[in-house]
């Protein structure tokens, strides 16, 4: 069973390092994937436009996904959204990296499919899936988050905040609910249902 898995991760060379030395804060899971594509841009080993963000929502904001660290076991965990960074390599297998999950760093696209997303099929209407997804070059440049998603009522923190000043850009400060909002006429990128994302970017051969 594990043949395939290590074959596939053999086939490419990973664009990152092993998930402990990469930068992650918990709950900041869009700028911890920004920081990756920062990363991948720093190091010039692969095109930035081989990569995407992938932004995981739907109309109520609430998505399951397995095998998630915050959840050991079989039960999923119900996210309001969840990024993560797709490769689109240049073989017959594209990768997730996914800094929250217990499965590999990168993970196979096809694996990830089937542990984390696992289908549509088996989960009511209003759980259904969605994504939006963004180049990395287009996202680093139009991304922007003052962190105040992560702030109570009274001003505290729900989590505490990455250690490096806020991300924004010449136009934004926080555009971030643009990148969740799974309305195609909003933001950047392009938003897919889970299967027609799964067909598209799942192994051809």
């Amino acid at each position: 069973m594990e043949q395939p898995l290590a074959a596939a991760l053999d086939a490419n060379q990973p664009a990152l390092p092993a998930r402990p030395a990469c930068l992650y804060t918990s709950c900041y899971c869009e700028e911890n994937v920004w920081k990756l594509c920062e990363y991948i841009r720093s190091q010039n080993q692969y095109p930035l436009e081989e990569f995407y963000a992938v932004f995981i929502s739907n109309d109520r904001r609430m998505v399951p996904l397995w095998k998630q660290k915050s959840r050991r076991g079989s039960q999923p965990v119900i996210w309001d959204y969840h990024v993560v960074l797709l490769h689109v390599s240049s073989g017959n297998q594209n990768f997730i990296y996914d800094l929250d999950t217990v499965l590999p760093f990168p993970c196979p696209f096809d694996t990830y499919v089937e542990e984390a997303f696992k289908s549509d099929d088996i989960l009511e209407p209003g759980f259904r899936r969605k994504v939006r997804v963004v180049r990395s070059d287009l996202y680093m440049k139009t991304f922007a988050s003052d962190r105040s998603h992560m702030k109570d009522a009274s001003g505290n923190w729900q989590q505490p905040p990455p250690p490096y000043p806020c991300i924004e850009t010449a136009d934004f400060k926080m555009n971030l609910d643009n990148f969740i909002s799974m309305n195609p006429g909003v933001g950047w990128g392009s938003v897919l249902p889970l299967p027609e994302f799964v067909q598209g970017f799942g192994n051809q051969s």
